[in-house]
């Protein structure tokens, strides 16, 4: 979301209309009641329903300034009392400064900087994720109240995870679409607050949809064209964005610069009118990755002149542009006859409508007007960004009991590698300015003394002249702890990677220090995608090796915690780590999700049940095929099962489980292929203890599939529920 159009900067200009100084209170955006000339006007009262509201401003707008409200710097109506407006903001995971809405300084030094979003959903917990948007929403308010931040926030990314070597898979909740939907909806109702009809701040869930592809092998996000099946549409690629909209009730939903199936996506009805706004019932807006307008004219010449882009974008369901498109060429498609006025007016009324649900139009009566600087980095958000990052850590191997370390036996602790002394690393990216860090080094540093060496100039490790000193250091401490890993010059947006292994001789570094280690020798890996490190795995040398992820602005402490048992990790990985082999065989751009054996393409990734159908449906062959009954013809409600499982935990230490349960449909109960996670539960059960989870298995929900055409259909037969080792059967059956 970074591309800007050099030629249309001088409409950037123009329209940027006021300054954001650090810590002054803002202005009322609109309807100030010092301004007698308009706080009389119907669209001020707030005694007046949103609707009525927002048609009288709009029948008071003239065209030119209605062209002027559809894009990001929207700018002022100063005869109707009305500021210019930023609309682009970040927070994903964090009140960030990426987009130009927010500004740090002043009142506002920082803002709470959680873990990247994929260590966040390795801790699998609905609650934190919730907890998590509930802070970051009080301190983005904060700084809206002060004059330095926005109350649009182009946050969550829902993306799938596909592939290993996308640079923004580390944004995404990881692989799974369940996942991702669950985690979409839980951060999108913690940051907006959901009281009513009111919105605290305005999340974005994005980008919508098939992109995850941004700059590998010669092909960029700007001119890919990602063909994706119905099926694949459906069940997979989707699933995040709906559960945004239907569950979390998102505010917004942002389009991507691909193509979908020869249609760019901000230009493609089905998607954006037909399915977001008609299928879903989005109550909000529907927003431009930045520049995606100009993309789809000047890059993709997808249209013949820009008042084309324009009205296809606009017409397909689009209704703010993040670039000058919309600004310069909307009244020129009008006058071509190419758009028609009430087509703008309807796209002004969403975003109208957004502003109205912040209490933008309110005056002086703000909702969440007490937020200030006492409200941001306070000491239960730093807390909470800790619980997060423990919450995180990915326990991958351990091959004994080191970890934990204990302060008894291991007195000096070598701390080596190019991520030791991270800090902003930690925070990965779309990130803002932290309240502070505590370094890896600083953490473990706080449990016993360390001896400190990098082994590497940066992550890039071009050299192994420091890697002498690295032995010298693990030879004569009594344990060793290894932080390697990535940063954001390997994985990033516009930065795919071209493989999945340890950057340049950071496998040496960590071989080599190993074999020189007296003690045990712990691996502990920095990155938001997922890393071959077979090696280390079959090294006797190396007793454990642990992922942090990118873990925040408190990940030093945290990682030392788990380092020390003051912590047990729970987490589980978000994505699949594949070999590196792997990738020889699964090209970028192929965006299938099952498997082709004919092309050589692996793809990725006693109870009965009676299904009756709905009152209004019969048995033909629309409703019945091969077999498997139609979700939409199926009367699906109270149709469900509970499995019960208990956990028990034999180990010495508290701690916490995460469950993942899955199903496989009739037919397939060898096939990993066809395995769908259907549910996660978090459980902390005490050392020698015993708990029993309740899983929900939604027949309609989680027992059904998607055919070739997109329809979602419940196969009859026996369905198999894996949790863990265990596997539990579901008869399902049709009732006539």
């Amino acid at each position: 979301m970074q591309r800007k159009s050099v030629l249309y900067l001088f409409i950037y200009i123009f329209l940027s209309v006021y300054a954001i100084t650090g810590g002054e209170s803002r202005p009322p955006f609109a309807c100030d009641p010092s301004n007698g000339l308009t706080k009389y006007l119907p669209f001020c009262r707030v005694s007046l329903s949103v609707g009525d509201r927002v048609r009288d401003l709009i029948g008071r707008l003239t065209l030119h300034e209605k062209a002027g409200l559809l894009v990001n710097n929207a700018a002022p109506v100063r005869r109707l009392g009305i500021l210019g407006y930023e609309w682009w903001s970040e927070a994903l995971h964090g009140v960030s400064n990426v987009g130009p809405g927010t500004k740090f300084g002043g009142a506002f030094p920082g803002a709470t900087q959680f873990p990247q979003v994929i260590t966040t959903a390795a801790s699998f917990n609905d609650s934190l994720w919730q907890r998590i948007g509930q802070v970051v929403s009080d301190e983005g308010r904060a700084m809206y109240n002060g004059g330095m931040a926005g109350l649009t926030f182009w946050s969550p990314n829902v993306n799938v995870f596909r592939d290993p070597r996308w640079g923004r898979g580390q944004e995404t909740p990881g692989e799974d679409p369940m996942v991702a939907a669950r985690y979409g909806a839980s951060y999108v109702r913690g940051l907006q607050g959901n009281v009513g009809n009111q919105l605290k701040v305005a999340a974005c869930c994005k980008h919508y949809t098939a992109y995850d592809l941004d700059n590998w092998n010669g092909v960029d996000r700007f001119h890919f064209n990602a063909r994706v099946s119905k099926q694949d549409l459906q069940d997979t690629y989707d699933v995040p964005f709906k559960a945004c909209v239907t569950e979390g009730k998102v505010a917004s939903v942002m389009c991507s610069y691909n193509q979908v199936n020869g249609v760019p996506t901000c230009a493609d009805p089905n998607l954006l009118k037909n399915t977001i706004r008609g299928e879903w019932h989005l109550n909000g807006y529907i927003v431009s990755d930045c520049d995606s307008v100009g993309v789809l004219y000047e890059t993709q010449h997808y249209t013949r002149t820009p008042e084309d882009a324009v009205a296809a974008s606009i017409k397909a369901g689009l209704d703010l542009d993040c670039g000058p498109y919309l600004a310069v060429f909307t009244e020129g498609a009008i006058r071509q006859g190419k758009l028609t006025e009430a087509d703008v007016n309807t796209a002004l009324a969403n975003t109208l409508t957004v502003q109205m649900r912040l209490g933008m139009f309110d005056g002086l009566r703000q909702p969440y007007g007490n937020l200030g600087p006492r409200d941001v980095c306070t000491p239960a958000h730093r807390q909470l960004a800790l619980e997060a990052a423990r919450q995180g850590i990915v326990l991958l191997l351990n091959r004994g009991r080191s970890p934990p370390l204990s302060t008894r036996y291991h007195h000096t602790v070598a701390v080596i590698g190019p991520n030791s002394d991270a800090t902003v690393t930690m925070i990965g990216n779309y990130a803002g300015v932290a309240c502070g860090y505590t370094t890896p080094v600083q953490g473990i540093a706080r449990y016993v003394r360390t001896v400190h060496q990098a082994g590497c100039i940066g992550v890039a490790c071009n050299s192994n002249q420091l890697f002498g000193a690295a032995e010298v250091a693990a030879r004569n401490a009594d344990a060793t702890v290894l932080v390697m890993g990535l940063d954001q010059s390997i994985e990033a947006e516009a930065r795919d990677r071209a493989n999945i292994l340890l950057p340049g001789h950071q496998q040496e570094l960590i071989s080599r220090v190993a074999r020189a280690s007296r003690g045990p020798t712990i691996l502990v890996l920095m990155s938001g995608g997922p890393i071959d490190v077979g090696f280390a795995k079959t090294d006797p040398k190396i007793t454990a090796i642990i992922w942090a992820g990118y873990p925040g602005q408190e990940g030093g402490t945290a990682i030392a915690d788990v380092l020390f048992g003051m912590t047990n990790p729970g987490g589980k990985l978000p994505m699949t780590w594949y070999p590196q082999s792997y990738l020889a065989k699964v090209p970028m751009t192929n965006m299938d999700m099952r498997a082709n054996p004919a092309r050589g393409y692996p793809g990725h990734g006693p109870t009965s049940v009676s299904v009756s159908l709905a009152d209004s449906h019969s048995l033909n062959t629309s409703t019945m095929l091969r077999e498997s009954l139609r979700v939409t013809h199926t009367n699906c409600d109270g149709l469900s099962v509970g499995v019960h499982v208990d956990v028990k935990n034999t180990g010495s230490m508290d701690g916490p489980h995460t469950l993942l349960a899955y199903s496989v449909p009739p037919g397939a109960a060898n096939s990993d292929s066809n395995k769908q996670l259907i549910g996660f539960e978090k459980v902390h059960v005490v050392a020698g203890a015993q708990q029993r989870v309740r899983i929900h298995v939604d027949v309609c929900k989680h027992l059904s599939v998607v055919d070739k055409f997109g329809i979602r259909r419940i196969p009859m037969g026996e369905h198999t529920i894996h949790v863990g080792d265990l596997k539990h059967s579901i008869s399902v059956q049709i009732s006539l």
